[in-house]
């Protein structure tokens, strides 16, 4: 007889599987502790904004002192939390809050519970169907359900990991520039010890518990439905009402929704999904977007796990025989199923369109009749309903969309053999359909017809059909094939290569004064040197030779000139007590003056102007050589001769701040004209780092809507700049937008450049899914 759940063997089964599962917690702390140390160490070697890159630093230095302590008191504190009634700082603080939660909930207590609630959502999306195998089979074991303070809950571990971090010294900022990778980990971490947990479970022949009363729903009569059934009547009702079940799930109803682990309990006023909309703000549209997306990510998810499928998200079986061998077919016979299809896409008619769609739908239907199980039959209509959404986006040029039709068999031979597919954002297949589309949504049919670009998606999609055993691998290896065909094909046009070089001159120019200018401030830090060399060269000798390296090189034969004048002219305007020395000053005084007029003149200073700084020069030099004061030592002029000569090995390379952008410098540079193009430089205009943030992370490629001087535009992000200070947008009427960053951001930010494609086409496509199985959940397993 078997013992009841209360009884002190099972209590004790339930003890050693939380142990187990916080031992091994424990020991994959240090791993995780060393993926915070190289990512912050990764982030600190980046280039970014002085301001950015200080904080990189100090995040970095806090960790390096602290990151003991953290690991320690989290190890501490997942071990205390084993025990049925432990009495902590958390416990007190949740149990007393019931009473009274606005005197005892603090600012601290609620923002690190927002952070855990935040961590705890996207693992929850990677651990769901194991946590929850693991939550019945405890709740067998004791009777009753998880505590919502269960170190077994992901939550849990997520609010216990997140109190220790700042109460071992490190700052919540700190926290959140790191959440990413150190998600991951943990995520894969609690995917581990769950399996080895639930596997302790097996071998004690636990099994997990079954709420009858949740499965049993009854008709307006009373009556059970489904209960009462027999035959294949009953068990199509069963997987209907399951699939029904799992659909309220995704949309968050019950009763499917109560079985889902539950998140923090936060006082009123905040959000119970998220996060308060203060706190939201903070994050980048891009994350945001991202968190949007993971949201639909595991509505997918839940519904692909549901009984009445049956599909394994973690050990995906192989194909059934039938359905391997019609997919196999399909790829031999792809050129003949496809050609009648691209005849028709020829005129771009909607009725062509339609066709295709039709076409393809057959396909799959097909294919839907070969699957044997319930798991295979739905994901070839989740793949389905996707691209038919796919082929519906009217902005796809019809002659691209018979390429992408042709990537709905291999991309369900990824999605049955990888289930990732359906949970990973940055799945290779998603990725390369996400960066095809994005790149084509802005062409006509009559633009795109025979381009390189049709020409490229073409040969993509044939050598994916040609690999169809490689899985994710063809399609990374053709992401990045693609990746560098965009990175040429964008920047290929005469006009646009040419002002791709001024521009990366132009930031590589400004760059090297910036830098020039910190070294020869260094280098002067202590010599007794006047007012007016200091200021004459770092405001204007740094740009000579900085155009000068960037023209010829840093190590050319006039850019060496140049570094030896500014020595020489650092020693001429020092005080010469001595006779040799003024003696000296005297002869060598003519050439120093030809090379600073050579350098002046390469700026383009000429005329009167040229003559006024030569003067004041001159003036100085006169002063210094009456002077009484102290001298520069040779030894020392020598010795900052020899640094200039070599300067470029002692620089860093930093992006150093903002820098002077105007149509005129690029002019200068090369000597173009410039009027169909459109410099847009920072103004000082107000923008939120995070927007910085978003401006660096564009995908190039990308097609966007520019409203600029009250015009409006659509434009394709082109090309960035290797340090991405400039931003260069092609315009369909062949102008072109340089932006430098922070003009660039505030743009994002004041909504005057949007992106015409905010999530990508598989993302809507798998909402446009979700959506017609919610309105039609029969169909999934028809």
């Amino acid at each position: 007889m078997q013992p009841t759940p209360s009884s002190v063997p099972q209590r004790r089964l339930a003890r050693q599987a939380r142990q187990k599962f916080v031992e091994g917690l424990c020991s994959g702390l240090p791993e995780l502790g060393k993926t915070v140390q190289e990512f912050l160490a990764t982030l600190m070697s980046q280039t970014g904004t002085a301001r950015e890159m200080q904080s990189h630093r100090d995040a970095w230095q806090r960790y390096q002192q602290l990151h003991t302590a953290w690991t320690q008191r989290t190890a501490r504190a997942w071990q205390e939390a084993m025990a049925p009634h432990v009495s902590s700082t958390r416990g007190q603080l949740a149990s007393s809050a019931a009473g009274n939660q606005f005197e005892l909930l603090s600012d601290d207590v609620v923002e690190n519970k927002i952070l855990a609630s935040r961590m705890a959502l996207t693992i929850t999306e990677q651990v769901g169907p194991q946590f929850d195998t693991l939550r019945q089979r405890t709740q067998s074991l004791e009777g009753q359900e998880l505590d919502s303070n269960d170190i077994l809950r992901p939550d849990a571990v997520c609010l216990l990991l997140v109190e220790q971090w700042v109460e071992s010294g490190l700052s919540r900022t700190d926290l959140q520039t790191v959440v990413d990778p150190l998600q991951r980990d943990l995520a894969n971490l609690l995917q581990k010890h769950y399996q080895a947990v639930n596997v302790l479970n097996v071998e004690q022949g636990i099994t997990p518990q079954t709420d009858l009363k949740s499965r049993v729903r009854r008709t307006s009569g009373g009556a059970p439905a489904g209960g009462s059934e027999s035959g294949a009547g009953g068990l199509a009702s069963q997987a209907l009402a399951q699939t029904r079940e799992a659909m309220a799930a995704a949309r968050g109803d019950t009763p499917f929704a109560a079985q889902m682990p539950r998140m923090p309990q936060y006082p009123p006023g905040y959000p119970r999904h998220g996060m308060p909309t203060a706190f939201a703000t903070g994050m980048t549209p891009l994350a945001r977007a991202r968190q949007r997306a993971q949201g639909v990510m595991g509505q997918l998810r839940r519904l692909l796990t549901q009984p009445a499928t049956g599909f394994d998200m973690v050990n995906a079986p192989p194909a059934s025989a039938a359905l391997a061998h019609a997919l196999t077919a399909h790829r031999v016979h792809a050129d003949t199923y496809y050609s009648s299809v691209a005849t028709l896409m020829e005129d771009y008619s909607p009725a062509a369109v339609v066709q295709l769609a039709g076409t393809v739908r057959e396909r799959s239907t097909e294919l839907k009749k070969k699957a044997t199980t319930t798991g295979e039959k739905a994901i070839i209509e989740v793949v389905a309903l996707m691209f038919q959404s796919i082929l519906a986006e009217d902005r796809i040029p019809p002659a691209v969309r018979v390429w992408f039709a042709r990537l709905q068999v291999p991309v369900l031979r990824v999605a049955l053999a990888e289930p990732e597919f359906f949970s990973n954002l940055d799945h290779p297949a998603r990725k390369l359909i996400d960066r095809m589309g994005a790149c084509v949504l802005g062409f006509d049919s009559t633009s795109i017809n025979g381009s390189a670009l049709e020409a490229e998606i073409r040969r993509v999609v044939q050598v994916i059909e040609q690999y169809p055993e490689t899985g994710r691998r063809v399609f990374q290896l053709v992401y990045d094939e693609f990746e560098k065909f965009l990175s040429k094909f964008l920047t290929e046009k005469q006009a646009t290569s040419r002002l791709v070089s001024v521009a990366q001159q132009v930031e590589q120019r400004e760059t090297l004064a910036i830098q020039y200018t910190i070294e020869l401030r260094t280098m002067l830090r202590d010599m007794p040197v006047r007012d007016e060399i200091r200021e004459f060269l770092f405001k204007t000798w740094a740009e000579v030779l900085a155009l000068s390296a960037v023209r010829d090189g840093p190590q050319h034969a006039d850019t060496v000139a140049f570094k030896r004048t500014a020595a020489d002219l650092v020693w001429a305007a020092s005080a010469k007590p001595n006779r040799s020395d003024r003696a000296q000053v005297i002869q060598n005084l003519p050439g120093l003056l030809q090379r600073l007029r050579q350098g002046l003149t390469l700026l383009g200073v000429n005329g009167p102007e040229q003559d006024t700084q030569v003067k004041t020069l001159t003036d100085t030099l006169a002063d210094a050589f009456l002077s009484k004061t102290a001298s520069i030592p040779q030894a020392h002029i020598e010795a900052m001769a020899k640094r200039l000569a070599n300067l470029e090995d002692f620089m860093s390379d930093a992006a150093l701040g903002d820098m002077p952008l105007n149509a005129d410098n690029i002019e200068m540079m090369l000597g173009i004209d410039a009027s169909s193009i459109h410099v847009v430089a920072d103004n000082g205009a107000p923008v939120d780092d995070a927007m910085v943030v978003w401006a660096q992370e564009l995908q190039p490629g990308t097609w966007y809507t520019l409203d600029h001087n009250g015009a409006s535009a659509q434009v394709q992000y082109a090309w960035q700049s290797q340090r991405k200070q400039l931003h260069l947008f092609a315009a369909v009427d062949g102008s072109s937008y340089l932006i430098q960053l922070r003009r660039l951001a505030a743009y994002l930010q004041a909504g005057l450049l949007v992106a015409q494609d905010e999530e990508g086409l598989t993302l809507r496509a798998t909402r446009d899914a979700l959506a017609k199985l919610d309105a039609n959940p029969e169909r999934l397993l028809d």
